[in-house]
């Protein structure tokens, strides 16, 4: 048989496009070709492939081996065609049977000895693979992980020999079943306690709040206040992941990093760039589109702390995916999208001292300085913050207090959850994420609150989007308290939530 056909993923974005993998053995002088607009990592795999072969004590024939991916307008990167490559130079030359090759697609980066060695995307190549109903066989590290996709049919190989063992029918592989999810004891240990905060239980209140309707959060406060501790203690109140959010979450992480820890399965992703992070870093980007910290975040939260140290123009690229919840890399060759729904937690000091309000009274800024510090942060981004809070110094009586004074994560998380489910039964989605028809419909209130809104409109100069968002925050107060109609009472505590409109 002098051409061998099989089947493999290239990786595009978080799609995985299937790559036929076309192996012909002519007579010739001896060469080993590869075509299919391959970058510098596939055109090596001809030196693994060759070495492994002869490791493994398989014959190389001494003729002209042409090896061609389709289609050959997708760019093909990383190790992941070796495995294909040599086994369909096995099938051409007769050495493995090529009957049962078409019923799977193939993946593995060889090492020089014929083992196995992970690739990347394999949680996205078992998705397509499942969509196909192909059995997708893959390195043992990466079958675990793949094995999440529950309709997915994975088999695991630790060396080339194990594969051909299997095809000859001597020795099946073993098939990976999905591996389950963490148990509610486990999540839970994997965050501090939000009651180690003293004090600022009207922190704790507008955290409660962002995590019932994922509604974006900015705290303002002087040094030592604890807004990093809140911040790191927020994912422990967060409504648990729906499967198929896990499955996305993982999927991007596995692109991203080129692994997936199944140990963090279901657990909502927490990211805290440094504020020296370029624009690129957080929107992703790259020859080879590969995921920022925007979508390395999806359904979780990405906290940046000491905001106005961000540069300006890098914290505007995140005015776009805040709305749209995914963000475009655009290339001169090619176009990929990824997914960028996530909620973002922000902390800053309110003056460049830090002290502005502290009762140590420190702070000697001007109000000129004190404008351009927070004019770092441009009017459009902040509208589309929904809660901006300040975050006091904590008194000294509490500072001394030796047991907690708050309540404990798990309590808050109940509650949290109660009024998340109520959301998802009544509209589908959190409040944060309405859009303007689903406000009309979801959000309406009396003549009392429509009065107590345009006093806040004309007092604060709301814009449009900053009304829209405290009608969403006045929703997901009054499913906190159970209750079906927005009252005057929660379009109040929602107002006090934009405290940053009063100061502008």
């Amino acid at each position: 048989m002098p051409v061998a056909v099989l089947y493999s993923r290239a990786l595009s974005g978080m799609q995985a496009p299937l790559v036929t993998v076309e192996t012909h053995i002519a007579n010739g002088l001896p060469s080993f070709t590869i075509v299919g607009l391959a970058d510098t990592e596939v055109k090596e795999s001809k030196d693994r492939v060759r070495a492994a072969l002869q490791n493994a004590h398989f014959k190389i024939p001494a003729q002209r081996i042409t090896v061609n991916l389709a289609p050959a307008d997708l760019p093909k990167e990383s190790g992941r065609f070796d495995l294909p490559i040599a086994l369909g130079i096995l099938a051409a030359t007769g050495q493995i049977p090529a009957d049962r090759l078409d019923q799977y697609e193939w993946a593995g980066e060889l090492a020089l000895t014929g083992e196995l060695r992970p690739i990347k995307g394999a949680l996205a190549m078992a998705y397509y693979a499942a969509q196909s109903g192909l059995t997708l066989v893959l390195p043992q590290q990466n079958a675990a992980e793949a094995a999440l996709v529950r309709p997915a049919k994975i088999l695991a190989a630790q060396t080339l020999l194990q594969i051909c063992a299997h095809l000859h029918g001597q020795t099946a592989l073993p098939q990976c079943s999905h591996s389950g999810t963490l148990e509610q004891s486990t999540r839970e240990s994997q965050y501090a306690d939000l009651d180690e905060v003293k004090g600022q239980a009207h922190a704790k209140r507008a955290l409660e709040i962002a995590a019932a309707g994922f509604h974006n959060l900015l705290m303002v406060g002087p040094p030592g206040t604890g807004k990093s501790m809140l911040a790191t203690r927020f994912p422990g109140i967060l409504p648990a992941m729906s499967e198929d959010e896990a499955l996305e979450s993982a999927t991007i992480q596995s692109v991203g990093y080129g692994h997936f820890d199944i140990t963090k399965w279901q657990q909502r992703p927490f990211r805290a760039p440094h504020h020296t992070a370029s624009g690129i870093a957080l929107v992703g980007g790259g020859s080879h589109p590969r995921p920022g910290e925007i979508s390395l975040a999806l359904h979780g939260v990405l906290f940046l702390d000491e905001l106005t140290e961000f540069q300006r123009k890098d914290l505007e690229v995140l005015r776009e995916p805040l709305e749209s919840g995914k963000i475009t890399i655009s290339r001169a060759a090619r176009q990929t999208e990824f997914p960028a729904r996530f909620l973002l937690i922000a902390a800053m000091n309110p003056c460049p001292c830090g002290y502005l309000g502290h009762p140590s009274g420190k702070c000697h800024c001007t109000p000129d300085q004190i404008s351009r510090y927070r004019g770092k942060i441009s009017g459009p981004l902040l509208d589309r913050i929904d809660i901006q809070i300040e975050v006091p110094a904590i008194p000294q009586e509490e500072i001394l207090r030796q047991r907690p004074s708050g309540e404990k994560s798990s309590t808050i998380r109940k509650r949290v959850e109660t009024a998340y489910q109520r959301q998802l039964d009544r509209q589908g989605k959190p409040n944060g994420r309405l859009s303007g028809k689903e406000m009309d419909r979801f959000c309406a209130v009396d003549e009392a609150c429509e009065n107590l809104l345009k006093q806040a409109i004309n007092r604060l100069n709301l814009s449009a989007r900053a009304y829209h968002r405290i009608l969403t925050l006045a929703r997901t107060i009054a499913d906190l308290a159970g209750t079906d109609a927005i009252n005057h009472q929660h379009i109040a505590e929602a107002i006090q939530y934009r405290r940053l409109d009063k100061s502008t």
